[in-house]
């Protein structure tokens, strides 16, 4: 079912990193505040991704929409993201941007095993806009790679602060900053 959007409010398409956002996840709160604005995309295995899986879901809810979301992106799934829009010929046309929050460094010493399949990313510039979020002290990534991965997809880079891997352990709430960050974002893209 496609979810009913108020009229010039962007939506969303929620993509949660390996083993899901929780109930005190920002993703999570973020849907629960505005019911029917965020889709959240549903692989088949959140504990053992598969990459072939994991696109064919992400393509199933950006298109579910039936409008140009915007994807929010966390952790694993900012690897995502290029996977899938290399995937596709018309990503620029089906999404808005992309927020991607906290990626993930596949080369570093706290990758998930499970996401071996997520290391053999696509390099280049994404065809549509984004916006980069990273922590000083996120364990997954450290703030080089995260500023250089952002370079590498020709999106803006923006950093939290000193706020881990900007997730539920983080204590965030539903991190105000992020909502500042993604209306910014979308209203730099005119939506």
């Amino acid at each position: 079912m496609t979810p009913e959007v108020t009229p010039g409010v962007t939506p969303g398409v929620m993509a949660p990193g390996i083993c899901d956002s929780g109930p005190t996840h920002w993703q999570t709160l973020w849907e629960e505040r505005e019911p029917g604005r965020f889709t959240r995309f549903s692989p088949s295995d959140w504990d053992r991704p598969q990459l072939d899986d994991w696109i064919a879901a992400l393509d199933h809810a950006v298109r579910g929409v039936g409008r140009p979301p915007v994807i929010v992106a966390h952790s694993l799934s900012c690897l995502l993201v290029p996977l899938w829009a290399d995937s596709v010929p018309d990503a620029a046309a089906v999404v808005t941007g992309a927020l991607l929050v906290a990626p993930v460094d596949p080369d570093g010493p706290a990758f998930p095993a499970p996401a071996h399949e997520f290391r053999h990313r696509v390099r280049g510039r994404l065809p549509f806009a984004c916006l980069v979020v990273g922590s000083q002290n996120d364990h997954y990534a450290s703030p080089g790679w995260t500023r250089a991965f952002a370079t590498e997809l020709g999106a803006r880079h923006v950093d939290a602060g000193a706020v881990g891997h900007i997730n539920a352990d983080s204590e965030l709430a539903d991190w105000p900053q992020g909502r500042v960050l993604l209306d910014d974002f979308i209203a730099g893209l005119g939506g």
